[in-house]
C-alpha cells in the first residue's frame, strides 16, 4: 500500500511538472490544428482508417510515433506506456513520459543522460550522449541499415517494442528501421549520440540479438540473412512520416463517364468517390464543369453542392458566354474522408417537377471533365506484411495505380515469370482503375516498387538476403522510408514462383516484415474455368453475376438503370438461327396514378436496345379482359439474343421507365416509397453454345486475352522476349499478364518465361505444346527476324512487310472461300510509317493447332504507348483480324493478311457441317464434279441399254457364244 500511495503522488507530481512541456509540443502533421478545430463531418464510417478517424475527428492526429518538442522538466516513468523516451534539454535531458499513448521518442540531449527505466512496462531506452554510435539493428524484422553520422554511432536496440525513434547526430541522421510497428522516429541532436543498452527487468544491460522471423500461419522459421542496404558515408536521412502528395480524381474516373445529368424529376444526384487509408488530406479544390440548359439558365436558379452530407456552396445557373461554364471551390480538407459522398442538388427542383416536359426544358449535367484535386501527406504504414497489398495498391484509390518493378541488371526468365504472377493478380485488384508497371534493372524506385530476383543479387543500393527458400519481405525504400520495397526472393524458380505465389492465395496475417514462405502445390486449371467468365454449363441467375452493393430493387419513379455486368469466353459458337435466352421476371408499382399503358421495362444490351416490356399482356383478349378488371398483368418474358451481340465484356441494362398520369398529384413524383424490382430467379442461358471460333482474332486477345486465357492460369502458354530484352519489353509483357488476370480473375501461376528462342531440351518441348505470347522491338531485329521466318511477314532491316502471296496460296484461298485477305493494303500501311506499335498473329509454326501473338512495336517509347491505347475503348473496338497497326496520326488499323484455322470442341461430324457451311466454292465445285461423274456414268449406261435395245439380234448372238 505505502508503494502504491509512492507511485500515485509521483504521477501526481509529474503531471504538474509536464504540463508546460505538453503546451509546447508541436504536431506531427501540417494542418493538425486546423483538423482539431473541425467537427467530424457526416459519411466517416466506423470501419474506416484509424489514422484517418484521427485527422477528421476533434483532436489532432499523432501518428503511432511522435516526435516530443524540448522540454524543460526533469526525468519521469512513462504512464501506462510500451516505450518511454527521452526529452531534451539546455543542458541535460530527462525522459518525458508518453500518456497513455503506447508510442514514444527517444530525443537526444547536448550531454549525456542516462537510461531511464519505464514504469510497468519492462522495457526502457537510454538517451543518448555524444559518442560515436554503430548500426542500428531492427529486432524481429531481419533487416539492419546501418546509421551513418558525422562520427561513427553506437547501437540502441529495442527490445520487444511497437515502435523505437532513435536520436541522430548533429549534421546527420541515422537512418532507424521499422520493429513491427507503422511509424517510427528520429529527433535531431545537438551532438552525436552514444550506444545504450537496453535495461532488462533485471537491471543488467543485454544485447538485444536479432530475432527470428516467424509467419502466422507459416511455422517457427530460421534466422533470416538481413538485406544488405548501402549508405552513403555523409550521412542517412531521418526517418520520414509522411511524405507530400497529390492527386486528381475526375468525373469519369469516379464511374460517371458520360458525366452526371440532372433532369425532369431527377433534379438531385451525387457520386461516390473513395481514397487511399494512408493518406491524410490537407488541401482540396473542385474543379467543376457544368453545361445549363437554356430554359433552365433563363430562371437564374442554383445548383447546390453537398459533400457528406455537409453543405459546400451554392452556385448560380445563368446564362454564361460559352456552353460550358467552369467553377472553382475550396472544400475544407477535414470534410474529405476514406469514403465519400459528392452530391447535386437544383435548389428549386420542387417546381420544376410540376412543369410539364421538364425533362426536356431543365437540364443541367455535370461534365465528365470536372476534377477534384487533393493535396496531402502520405503516412509511413511500416513494414507489417499485413498491410498488403498496401502500400503498393489500395482498393479504395479510383486513379489509375503504378507499380515499379524492379530486377538485376542481369534479369533472368524465372525473375520475370514471378513479377508475371504478381502482376496479374495486383492487375485483379486493380480491375477498372487500371495499373502499370515501370520496370528497371539495376536500380531502385523512387517510390513504392517490387524487387523480384536471387540471393546475393544487388538491386541498386539493396542486396537480396540469403532466404533458404522462398521469402517475402518488406523493407523501407533506402530513397525515402516513407515508401517501402517487397522483396520477392527465391533461389531458383520453383521457389520464386511459390513465394510470389504466396501473395495470391491468401491475405498475409503476420506483423513481421518478412515471411519464409512454405512451399504449397499449385492446382493446375480445367479449360474455361475462369471465375470471372459466365458459367456455360447451366442457366446463371442474373442475381449471381451481381456485386455485393448491387440489387435488382429500384426505388421510386426516377433512378438508374439496374446494371447487370457479366463476362464471357469469347469463342461462343451457335449455329445460324439459334438464340441464347434470358427469362425476366418483372414487376411493377401498383400505384393507381401510374400510367400502365406508357410505362415499360426497358432493356437494352452492350448499348444495344433490345426491347420494350409493357406493364401488361398486349392483345385484343387480354386488354378487354384488363377493362373487365381481371388481371391482365405481363409479369415474365423471354427474350431471345443474337449471338452477336455477346461480347467477351457485356452489361445488360434494365430500366423501369414509369409514366405517371395527366392528371397524378405532384407530390406523388418524390415518392420513393413505391418499389421496381427484377425477380430472384430471373435467368440467362449459356448452356446450349459450345467453344469453337476462326483463329487468328486479335479481337478475342483485346477483349479477353484469348486463346491464352482458355486455361487461365497460362499453364499451355509460353512468354517469349528476345534474348536480351529491354525495360520496355519487360513492362509491355508485365501489362500483357495484368490484362489477362483482370480478365479472368484468375493469376498466372504457371506461366513460364523464356529468352530467346530455345534450341532444344523441355524449353522446346513447352514451345511444341503451347500457345506463343511473344514481345519485341523491331530494334531486336534478330529475335523478330526467327519469329517471323515461316509466317506471311518479313523484315528488312527494321521495317515490316507483308509477304506477296503465291498462286497456288491465292488459288487456296480463292477455292476455301477466303476473300478477305488484304496482304498488298498491310505491306502499303507498314511502308509508309516509320513509327507504330500493334499486333501480329499468326499460327504456331511449332504447332499447327497452336497460336501465336506477337506484341511488336518499332522502338521502344513505342512499344510503351500499347498501355494507354489499350485503355482506349475506340482502339480496343478497332483491333480485329491478325494484323493491327496503331500509330499517333491515324490511330487504329487492322488487317486480315493471313489464313485462319478452326480451333475448339466440335464434334467430327458437327464438324462436317460446319466446314460445308463455310466453304461454299469448295462444296459448289465438289457437287459439280459430282454431277458431272454421275451423269457421265448415266450417260454411258443409258447408251449402252440403247445399244442393246435397238440391236437384239446381236445380242442373241452374243447369248448363243
Amino acid at each position: 500500500m505505502k508503494a502504491l500511495t509512492q507511485t500515485w503522488l509521483a504521477a501526481a507530481l509529474v503531471s504538474t511538472l509536464l504540463a508546460p512541456a505538453r503546451a509546447e509540443t508541436l504536431p506531427v502533421t501540417q494542418d493538425s490544428a486546423a483538423l482539431s478545430e473541425v467537427p467530424p463531418p457526416q459519411g466517416l464510417e466506423n470501419h474506416a482508417d484509424a489514422q484517418l478517424q484521427q485527422a477528421a475527428g476533434a483532436t489532432p492526429y499523432a501518428p503511432a510515433a511522435t516526435l516530443s518538442a524540448p522540454a524543460r522538466t526533469s526525468a519521469a516513468p512513462a504512464q501506462e506506456t510500451g516505450v518511454s523516451a527521452a526529452a531534451p534539454t539546455a543542458e541535460s535531458a530527462p525522459v518525458v513520459p508518453a500518456q497513455e499513448t503506447g508510442v514514444s521518442a527517444v530525443a537526444p540531449t547536448a550531454e549525456s543522460a542516462p537510461a531511464v527505466p519505464a514504469q510497468e512496462t519492462g522495457v526502457s531506452v537510454a538517451a543518448p550522449t555524444a559518442e560515436s554510435a554503430p548500426a542500428v539493428p531492427a529486432q524481429e524484422t531481419g533487416v539492419s541499415v546501418a546509421a551513418p553520422t558525422a562520427e561513427s554511432a553506437p547501437a540502441v536496440p529495442a527490445q520487444e517494442t511497437g515502435v523505437s525513434a532513435v536520436a541522430p547526430a548533429a549534421g546527420s541522421a541515422p537512418a532507424v528501421p521499422a520493429q513491427e510497428n507503422s511509424l517510427s522516429a528520429a529527433a535531431p541532436a545537438a551532438e552525436s549520440a552514444p550506444g545504450a543498452a537496453a535495461i532488462q527487468p533485471g537491471g543488467s544491460p543485454q544485447t538485444a540479438p536479432t530475432a527470428d522471423l516467424t509467419g502466422a500461419g507459416e511455422g517457427a522459421t530460421p534466422a533470416l540473412s538481413a538485406p544488405v542496404v548501402a549508405t552513403a558515408d555523409s550521412g542517412a536521412q531521418s526517418v520520414a512520416l509522411n511524405q507530400p502528395v497529390s492527386s486528381t480524381i475526375s468525373v469519369a474516373q469516379m464511374g460517371q463517364k458520360q458525366g452526371i445529368t440532372l433532369t425532369g424529376g431527377q433534379l438531385q444526384s451525387g457520386i461516390v468517390f473513395t481514397l487511399p487509408g494512408d493518406e491524410v488530406i490537407t488541401n482540396a479544390h473542385l474543379n467543376l464543369a457544368l453545361r445549363v440548359s437554356t430554359a433552365l439558365a433563363a430562371r437564374n436558379t442554383s445548383l447546390q453542392l453537398m459533400l457528406n452530407g455537409q453543405p459546400l456552396g451554392t452556385l448560380p445557373l445563368g446564362a454564361a458566354d460559352s456552353d460550358v461554364s467552369e467553377y472553382e471551390l475550396d472544400i475544407p480538407a477535414a470534410m474529405v474522408v476514406s469514403a465519400n459522398n459528392l452530391s447535386f442538388k437544383i435548389n428549386d427542383a420542387d417546381k420544376l417537377l410540376c412543369e410539364k416536359e421538364s425533362a426536356q426544358q431543365y437540364q443541367v449535367t455535370i461534365l465528365p471533365k470536372t476534377t477534384l484535386s487533393l493535396e496531402g501527406q502520405q503516412l509511413n504504414i511500416g513494414t507489417s506484411l499485413r498491410n498488403f497489398p498496401r502500400p503498393f495498391i489500395d482498393v479504395q484509390r479510383m486513379t489509375p495505380a503504378s507499380v515499379s518493378f524492379g530486377f538485376a541488371a542481369n534479369v533472368t526468365p524465372d525473375s520475370v515469370s514471378a513479377a508475371a504472377l504478381v502482376a496479374s493478380w495486383l492487375g485483379i485488384q486493380s480491375d477498372y482503375r487500371g495499373i502499370r508497371f515501370p520496370v528497371m534493372r539495376g536500380d531502385l524506385p523512387d517510390q513504392n516498387g517490387i524487387l523480384v530476383g536471387h540471393p546475393g543479387e544487388k538491386i541498386g543500393t539493396v542486396t537480396l538476403p540469403d532466404s533458404g527458400g522462398p521469402l517475402l519481405q518488406v523493407i523501407d525504400n533506402p530513397n525515402n522510408p516513407v515508401y517501402k520495397l517487397l522483396l520477392v526472393v527465391g533461389r531458383d524458380e520453383a521457389e520464386l514462383r511459390q513465394a510470389a505465389n504466396r501473395l495470391t492465395t491468401q491475405p498475409l496475417t503476420t506483423d513481421a516484415s518478412s515471411l519464409h514462405v512454405q512451399p504449397q502445390p499449385i492446382a493446375a486449371r480445367q479449360p474455361y474455368d475462369a471465375p470471372r467468365w459466365i458459367n456455360t454449363s447451366r442457366p446463371v441467375r442474373l442475381s449471381e453475376l451481381l456485386r455485393k452493393d448491387q440489387s435488382l430493387t429500384t426505388t421510386g419513379i426516377w433512378h438508374d438503370a439496374l446494371s447487370v455486368n457479366f463476362r464471357a469466353a469469347p469463342d461462343l459458337f451457335l449455329w445460324d438461327g439459334d438464340t441464347i435466352p434470358v427469362s425476366l421476371h418483372y414487376r411493377f408499382p401498383t400505384e393507381s396514378w401510374i400510367d400502365e399503358s406508357s410505362s415499360f421495362l426497358n432493356v437494352t444490351l452492350n448499348g444495344t436496345f433490345l426491347r420494350n416490356l409493357s406493364v401488361n399482356k398486349v392483345g385484343l383478349l387480354e386488354s378487354a379482359w384488363h377493362r373487365l378488371g381481371g388481371d391482365a398483368r405481363q409479369e415474365q418474358y423471354t427474350l431471345k439474343l443474337e449471338p452477336y451481340l455477346i461480347y467477351g465484356d457485356n452489361q445488360l441494362a434494365l430500366y423501369f421507365n414509369i409514366q405517371p398520369k395527366a392528371d397524378a398529384p405532384c407530390g406523388v413524383l418524390l415518392n420513393n416509397n413505391i418499389k421496381s424490382r427484377i425477380e430472384e430467379d430471373a435467368w440467362i442461358d449459356l448452356s446450349h453454345t459450345r467453344h469453337f471460333s476462326l483463329l487468328p482474332n486479335l479481337a478475342y486477345f483485346v477483349g479477353a486475352s484469348f486463346p491464352f486465357s482458355r486455361l487461365a492460369d497460362f499453364s499451355q502458354t509460353t512468354l517469349l522476349l528476345p534474348e536480351k530484352p529491354g525495360d520496355a519489353e519487360i513492362a509491355t509483357l508485365l501489362d500483357m499478364a495484368s490484362r489477362a488476370g483482370k480478365a479472368t480473375g484468375v493469376p498466372l501461376t504457371l506461366n513460364q518465361v523464356l529468352f530467346g528462342l530455345p534450341a532444344g531440351g523441355t524449353h522446346l518441348t513447352r514451345l511444341q505444346h503451347s500457345d506463343v505470347l511473344a514481345v519485341s522491338t523491331l530494334q531486336n531485329s534478330a529475335f523478330t527476324r526467327q519469329m517471323l521466318a515461316h509466317t506471311a511477314y518479313t523484315l528488312s532491316g527494321n521495317t515490316l512487310g507483308v509477304k506477296e502471296p503465291g498462286s497456288g496460296d491465292k488459288l487456296r484461298a480463292w477455292l476455301t472461300g477466303d476473300w478477305s485477305r488484304q496482304p498488298l493494303d498491310a505491306d502499303r500501311y507498314f511502308s509508309s510509317n516509320e513509327a507504330w506499335r500493334g499486333f501480329v498473329s499468326y499460327r504456331s509454326p511449332w504447332n499447327a493447332d497452336r497460336l501465336v501473338v506477337m506484341t511488336v512495336a518499332t522502338s521502344d517509347q513505342q512499344l510503351l504507348r500499347l498501355h494507354d491505347d489499350l485503355d482506349a475503348a475506340r482502339i480496343n473496338a478497332g483491333i480485329r483480324g491478325d494484323t493491327a497497326i496503331i500509330t499517333d496520326e491515324n490511330g487504329i488499323r487492322s488487317f486480315r493478311v493471313g489464313p485462319q484455322f478452326p480451333s475448339g470442341e466440335m464434334p467430327w461430324y458437327m464438324m462436317v457441317v460446319w466446314y460445308a457451311s463455310q466453304h461454299s466454292v469448295l462444296m459448289a465445285l465438289a457437287a459439280l464434279l459430282l454431277a458431272a461423274l454421275a451423269g457421265s456414268a448415266t450417260w454411258v449406261m443409258l447408251k449402252r441399254h440403247a445399244w442393246r435395245r435397238l440391236n437384239p439380234d446381236a445380242r442373241r448372238q452374243s447369248g448363243r457364244k
